[in-house]
């Protein structure tokens, strides 16, 4: 499980999206706030305990909702783990850290996982950051993070929406030609270099230090090992789409701690 938790630098590639209108109360993961509405009605409509919702949104009293306000509903799911199964794939299918996934089932996260297991899912309650405009100047190390730099030429096909719905997107795939470079953002060693899921096709995952994670999926050749010390800028794998989708793309990831970052916010400014 060490693996695992040196890899939960991805998650679903999902499309970034509103909430539903056709979404049964007692089955949305997001609210709307409609003019008079209350926290009591929208929990008791929710089938949510008022708590939860209070918590997932840092709510504050009197706990007034106002229109056009949007609520995370925390909602729970369960999957029963599958033979070969690791805690690296499961995170990947729902979007949250096997850390959070073995928390909330009273499991040691360090621990192996076995066939028949019941986990709990809990909902990521992140609130979506808005989409930067796409950056390529140098920029410093800072106190905050490594001074990170673009893995791939080519605009940005689809950005970063944070989890915290049905159908978050914490990277930013990144469109190109096939066999086209992909290079380390920053020095560092690499954790990961093979093919990990099905959806995932060949992904490269590289430790920075500092809790600062990077990954770079859908590759269509790697061109370093696991172990391997790299230097920003250096080749990692080739462009491609071994992916579950088709298009030719680099889905990118930065992570601190476990947790996505937009990556448009930390990378430098493109001219």
């Amino acid at each position: 499980m060490k693996r695992a938790l040196a890899l939960l630098v991805l998650a679903p590639l999902l499309l970034a999206a509103k909430p539903d209108k056709d979404v049964p109360a007692s089955e949305e993961t997001t609210h709307v706030v409609k003019e008079g509405e209350t926290l009591a009605g929208v929990a008791n409509r929710a089938v949510v305990p008022r708590t939860l919702i209070i918590e997932a949104n840092h709510l504050k009293k009197p706990y007034k909702l106002h229109k056009g306000q949007e609520l995370v509903i925390p909602r729970r799911r369960s999957h029963v783990v599958k033979a070969g199964e690791t805690g690296f794939g499961i995170a990947l299918e729902y979007g949250v850290s096997w850390r959070e996934i073995a928390t909330a089932s009273g499991l040691d996260p360090d621990a192996p996982i076995r066939a028949g297991t019941r986990l709990v899912i809990p909902t990521i309650s992140d609130t979506p950051p808005p989409v930067a405009p796409v950056a390529q100047k140098p920029v410093a190390t800072t106190a905050d993070h490594p001074a990170f730099a673009w893995p791939a030429e080519g605009p940005i096909r689809r950005g970063y929406t944070a989890p915290g719905s049905r159908r978050s997107h914490p990277a930013i795939d990144i469109a190109g030609q096939e066999g086209s470079p992909v290079r380390a953002v920053a020095k560092g060693k690499v954790a990961f270099a093979a093919e990990e899921t099905k959806k995932y096709g060949l992904i490269v995952v590289i430790d920075h230090g500092g809790g600062w994670f990077s990954a770079y999926a859908k590759l269509q050749k790697v061109t370093v090992k696991k172990g391997n010390r790299v230097k920003a800028g250096e080749r990692v794998g080739l462009l491609g789409n071994t992916g579950e989708t088709s298009a030719t793309e680099l889905h990118f990831e930065i992570r601190k701690d476990t947790v996505p970052v937009d990556p448009v916010s930390v990378l430098p400014e493109r001219d």
